[in-house]
């Protein structure tokens, strides 16, 4: 009938709206020690909870990062810490398999999906906000880089696949905030935070032989710790 249809169409048109108003979009400035970044993200959050405080999503982040003489290290958790996974996480490192390539100038562009948590504080009317998010998986890209290995000129590409696994098992680059936002409005909030890093290049050519080990090394990392300030922007909230 038509009255079906009509509520049909309302029901369809209101799980539409509802979705839309979960949609946050968000952009961050980030600077550290001869280390810069700056980021895109877009955010789907799903309220959980009696009182619907806590979000749990997922989204996309596009992050350009910039570093000026910096010193990249050896990243494989199983040449640092000789432990892999969550192992590797309580491990010490081994200072013997540490190495490091210095760059004069690195750039790397990563488009990852995340994990995206929050909790909305019942102070200053709900406006207040803290949350965390890590990226997950997705690619790199940037230009190749001269870098300098025990004296000699190298060169060096971006790892291009990144995936989350725990501590020094991570592959490529990822991004991660801890943060606090203030909800001025309903739509637009501000927020300032932390940012941890990690960018990653792969050498052309295994440089690094591991003592006491029958393996070469071509990856090599670096951490940024970084402070943040940022804005979200939620279009479709009413």
């Amino acid at each position: 009938s038509l009255c079906s249809l009509l509520l049909a169409c309302n029901v369809t048109f209101a799980q539409k709206q509802a979705y839309k108003e979960k949609n946050v979009f968000g952009l961050t400035v980030n600077a550290g020690p001869g280390s810069f970044a700056s980021a895109l993200s877009w955010t789907h959050n799903h309220a959980v909870g009696k009182k619907q405080r806590f979000n749990i999503g997922y989204g996309l982040r596009f992050t350009n990062f910039i570093g000026s003489d910096l010193d990249y290290t050896t990243a494989p958790a199983k040449y640092t810490s000789g432990k892999s996974s969550i192992a590797a996480l309580f491990s010490e490192n081994i200072p013997a398999n540490i190495d490091t390539v210095s760059f004069a100038k690195s750039q790397t562009y990563f488009l990852n999906t995340g994990i995206y948590l929050s909790y909305l504080l019942p102070y200053f009317k709900n406006r207040l906000e803290v949350g965390v998010n890590i990226d997950a998986i997705g690619f790199t890209f940037g230009p190749r880089q001269n870098a300098v290995y025990k004296n000699n000129t190298v060169t060096a590409k971006p790892t291009p696949f990144n995936l989350l696994l725990i501590s020094d098992s991570d592959i490529g680059s990822l991004n991660s905030e801890w943060y606090v936002s203030f909800w001025a409005t309903p739509k637009l909030a501000v927020k300032v935070g932390y940012q941890f890093l990690f960018s990653e290049y792969t050498t052309d050519t295994k440089i690094q032989q591991l003592p006491n080990l029958n393996e070469a090394n071509d990856r090599f990392r670096y951490k940024s710790s970084m402070i943040m300030l940022g804005i979200s922007y939620a279009p479709f909230r009413k």
